[in-house]
């Protein structure tokens, strides 16, 4: 009998630190008019100085697998999508994050693809599963991206906010609780559009790195923003034609919370209504891998997201990657 992989629980934390509009105002040269409509983005959550990523990712994760029913020895592998990784190369965080949990003697390991990087790694859980190798996998996407940011570089510093969220992925015999569809691409060529150049092979760790400012994140936003669209855009599309699923037959549209414009804009073009676009951008800002577990979560705890609903993900970010995916909710409805 096929197995299939299925979407079991959801968690997330986002730290209590508030870094609003009106702050940022007074450390750059912006106003809280300025990022209101260029982003949407009204708050956002800074983690402590104290507090890494795996601390997070812990936190969340915990939450996850205890909404999830199971136990935590019945977590087979640990995935953890960061680009703030606790540290440079080694050991990854999802090491790290297993054994705070404790987790112990179990496959654990990180993946870097931005902020599509959840849905990335909902691939992995999916092909794990139903090839038979894994039962339950933990996927986590965590960011301490205040750790990266410029707080000088106004075009960089309203946009990004900590946090991290959860999700226990299960295998199961019942079709109708399986992954519908995942789609996920990416485009080497616009590396440079989302980078943190710093430090790495191309620029080694040293006093000029420092001096040059290069181990911050840099963008460039006019050309992202509109590379996104239309890419998110098409995407969608495709994986809804694909199976034959009308955007009317989605519950939760579930985008990467990046800017509100972008999120406007591939939901105009799919003819979503405002009731089915999730939104969590004009409060946490752009968590990055954490983006779209911490927005799932958002309407989990409210009471929105209900056992069966399907969801529509869709996420775009540096490498360029790019990934959509359809995937009923198959927890138990809080």
């Amino acid at each position: 009998m096929a197995v299939y992989a299925s979407f079991r629980s959801i968690g997330a934390y986002a730290p209590e630190k508030i870094l609003s509009n009106s702050d940022l105002e007074k450390m750059v040269d912006t106003t809280d008019e300025w990022i209101v409509k260029r982003t949407g983005i009204k708050e956002r959550r800074i983690a402590e100085k104290h507090v890494s990523t795996s601390d997070m990712g812990a936190m969340a994760a915990k939450v996850a697998i205890e909404r999830s029913g199971l136990d935590k020895s019945d977590i087979d592998l640990i995935i953890c999508a960061t680009v703030t990784p606790d540290y440079f190369n080694m050991p990854s965080t999802a090491c790290v994050i297993s054994d705070k949990i404790g987790i112990s003697n179990v496959q654990a390991f990180d993946i870097s693809a931005a902020c599509s990087g959840f849905v990335y790694s909902l691939t992995i859980a999916k092909a794990f599963i139903e090839s038979g190798m894994k039962k339950n996998v933990l996927v986590v996407g965590a960011e301490k991206f205040s750790s990266i940011v410029d707080y000088t570089d106004r075009s960089t510093c309203i946009l990004f906010g900590d946090g991290a969220g959860a999700a226990v992925i299960s295998a199961t015999k019942d079709k109708s609780e399986g992954f519908v569809d995942i789609h996920a691409s990416a485009d080497g060529s616009y590396a440079d559009f989302l980078v943190t150049p710093a430090p790495g092979s191309v620029h080694p760790a040293n006093q000029k790195m420092l001096d040059e400012k290069l181990n911050f994140v840099q963008m460039k936003g006019n050309e992202t923003f509109k590379l996104a669209v239309k890419t998110l855009t098409k995407d969608v599309i495709d994986i809804l034609e694909t199976n034959n699923i009308k955007s009317e037959d989605i519950k939760h549209f579930i985008p990467h919370q990046a800017n509100y414009r972008i999120i406007k804009a591939v939901g105009d073009a799919l003819g979503m209504r405002e009731d089915q676009v999730v939104l969590t951008v004009q409060k946490y800002g752009n968590t990055s891998a954490a983006s779209i577990p911490m927005a799932i979560n958002d309407i989990y705890e409210s009471g929105r997201l209900k056992e069966g609903e399907l969801m529509l993900l869709d996420t775009f970010g540096g490498g360029l990657t790019w990934a959509s995916a359809l995937i009923p909710f198959a927890g138990k409805t809080k």
